[in-house]
């Protein structure tokens, strides 16, 4: 099957077996849940077609794109609807809070949009361990979520909307500022723009749906600077290549598609620009030392 997002009418289904009246609202959705009312039913590893801020204490795993990633107290974590995710227990002591929200649910930008945010961003860091104060303060932000959310207040989704914002500014403040804005300049703005343009043409959600700019060029046209000027912005910038790049982000999205669809090989080839499988598998065992087949089955 492909790699579809799975969407809000799913999660209450499976999840509470009903849909509230407000799902399709015209300020877009948002709900908050005691994680342990939810602990029942599985989350599939799957995209969604929405936002998700938890709160989640234990021990637990987080398997997000192709990484898996151990947790163990509380920690605070974001997910956005363009990376696949999932989550096991590994204690029995699981507890926590969550809410959910649509893009449309900001009616106002923040910082240029939810995407521009490090924990929104494709290979950014979603989760953010909190001391106990940072839990305490937390875990207060949800149950003033969860009392709003009951209340008859005309303006209470403005209260929220506050609310999810002060979750995201107290885990941008537990980070030193020099990790969140780096080389204010032009070629920051140049190696920003690349990687929003890269990062357009993903997920890739139907073998019919295709990888088309694989190359600097590609991308330097697109942005009407000459290829070097791109090629020295984006290296001084990161430190890696425009090339290294663009293949690090197919490699990241063959994996998986190669663990998480049924397509065969040939298809996740040809969504990824491969005009035939053996250039795919000849990229793929280049970059990882295995062919397609072996990491599948692995």
């Amino acid at each position: 099957m492909p790699a579809r997002a799975e969407t809000l009418e799913e999660f209450y289904q499976q999840k509470l077996n009903y849909l509230p009246l407000n799902l399709q609202n015209d300020i877009g959705h948002f709900n908050v849940f005691r994680l342990e009312d939810c602990l029942t039913t599985p989350v599939h590893y799957s995209r969604k077609d929405f936002y998700k801020v938890t709160l989640i204490r234990g021990k637990n795993r987080y398997h997000y794109a192709e990484k898996s990633i151990d947790l163990e107290g509380p920690t605070l974590i974001f997910f956005n609807p363009q990376v696949p995710y999932t989550w096991e227990p590994l204690s029995d002591d699981t507890s926590g809070y969550f809410c959910i929200f649509t893009r449309s649910f900001f009616t106002e930008k923040i910082l240029g949009g939810l995407n521009e945010l490090p924990m929104y961003q494709i290979g950014g860091k979603p989760a953010y361990s909190l001391n106990q104060q940072q839990d305490d303060q937390v875990s207060a932000i949800f149950l003033k979520m969860l009392d709003e959310i009951k209340s008859e207040y005309a303006y209470k989704y403005d209260l929220l909307r506050n609310y999810v914002t002060e979750l995201t500014h107290l885990a941008l403040k537990s980070r030193p500022s020099e990790s969140l804005f780096q080389h204010p300049d032009a070629k920051s703005r140049t190696t920003a723009v690349f990687t929003e343009l890269l990062e357009r043409q993903f997920p890739i959600e139907e073998p019919t749906q295709r990888f088309t700019m694989r190359s600097a060029r590609d991308f330097a046209n697109q942005l009407a600077v000459h290829v070097n000027h791109l090629n020295r912005a984006v290296k001084e910038t990161t430190g890696k290549t425009t090339t290294d790049l663009i293949a690090e982000r197919m490699l990241g999205e063959a994996k998986i598609l190669l663990k998480h669809t049924d397509w065969n090989i040939s298809e996740i080839g040809y969504c990824l620009g491969f005009e035939e499988p053996s250039h795919f598998n000849n990229f793929f065992k280049k970059q990882t030392r295995y062919t397609p087949t072996a990491f599948r089955a692995a």
